[in-house]
């Protein structure tokens, strides 16, 4: 009886594999050497199909490029200091997060732990 629950088991771990898998679109590290690894299955923050007018927001609104010693992926926390977070306009959905452009990249965070939620590309 055991080894028939331990088979099925297996085989339903082993066939929803491949749902996980597609559920997940990008992967990053949070911070050199903390060995943790941030999924953002694209559903967080701007919608795909308002990333380029959101870039252009971001030209016409000349927000300051910062730069950070630090790769730009998703977990980075940024210094509390130096870095200016602004309001996401309604336009693009309401948002908890606030945008900024660091290391010429422009960045979702999370305001209260500065953590990048997005990577606007």
């Amino acid at each position: 009886m055991r080894n028939h629950l331990l088979a099925a088991a297996t085989i339903v771990a082993a066939m929803s594999a491949p749902i996980a898998a597609q559920a997940q679109n990008t992967v990053g590290v949070a911070g050199p050497g903390t060995g943790t690894v941030i999924v953002d299955n694209g559903t967080v923050g701007i919608a795909v199909d308002q990333r380029p007018a959101f870039r252009q927001y971001i030209v016409r609104e000349r927000v300051p490029n910062y730069t950070v010693p630090d790769r730009v992926v998703v977990g980075v926390i940024l210094p509390e200091t130096g870095v200016t977070f602004y309001d996401v306009p309604q336009t693009f959905g309401a948002t908890p997060y606030r945008y900024t452009v660091v290391n010429g990249e422009t960045v979702l965070v999370e305001p209260r732990s500065r953590r990048i939620v997005q990577v606007i590309d």
